[in-house]
């Protein structure tokens, strides 16, 4: 007798933030367990995950978890609008050295809130925390008590709350299982919208 094939769900996590604040390095360190010192200007690009959930009993679930990785400097809003309609949730990202970069966190998580209503699965994300030792952010603790959503610092060079910041994002979906262990390394997949400079590994693809 044949087995039927595991039934599968898709989830998109969607990075927003100001250029420069360390979205793509948070995720390179989430994917790839490393850091890149230099930055390199991200047009756009969608990383592919295949993970599995357990769902009891036997049985299981394939997710193909999407995480895409933006500009930060949107030059088409109906773009971004895409973007943020078919997403499932959001990681807000600033740099805690720089404060200006928090007011592009406000402003996106506005017109995300507009674009969605209701309740969206977000995470405000203070990123280069190794940069600002000492007392936590007070923009951390205020966007908590005004928001009412999860907010944490991180830093993607020392890989500080990268794996919490995901799995809070995940949870944040009601995913009816947990991710099977052994398949939490798995290779993602890159779709990327810029120039060929690629990898053999990477393939281009409409990624909004």
């Amino acid at each position: 007798m044949a087995l039927c094939p595991a039934p599968e769900a898709r989830v998109r996590l969607v990075f927003f933030g100001a250029a420069g604040v360390g979205k793509s390095a948070l995720i390179r360190r989430f994917l790839q367990d490393s850091f890149e010192a230099r930055h390199r200007r991200t047009v756009e690009e969608l990383h592919l995950l295949e993970l599995e959930l357990e769902l009891g009993a036997g049985s299981g679930l394939r997710l193909r978890l999407e995480i895409l990785d933006t500009s930060g400097s949107y030059s088409f809003p109906a773009m971004r609008r895409l973007c943020i309609g078919r997403a499932d949730a959001f990681a807000l990202v600033y740099s805690l050295q720089e404060p200006d970069s928090f007011a592009e966190v406000q402003r996106l998580r506005d017109e995300i809130l507009e674009a969605k209503r209701g309740a969206v699965p977000i995470v405000v994300v203070g990123n280069k925390s190794d940069l600002a030792p000492g007392e936590p952010d007070p923009r951390i603790a205020a966007a908590r008590r005004d928001w009412g959503c999860t907010c944490l610092e991180a830093s993607a060079k020392q890989g500080r709350n990268v794996v919490g910041l995901f799995q809070e994002l995940l949870s944040q979906v009601n995913l009816p299982g947990r991710l099977s262990p052994a398949l939490q390394r798995r290779r993602p997949q890159t779709c990327s919208k810029e120039p060929p400079r690629r990898s053999a590994k990477s393939h281009g693809c409409a990624v909004c």
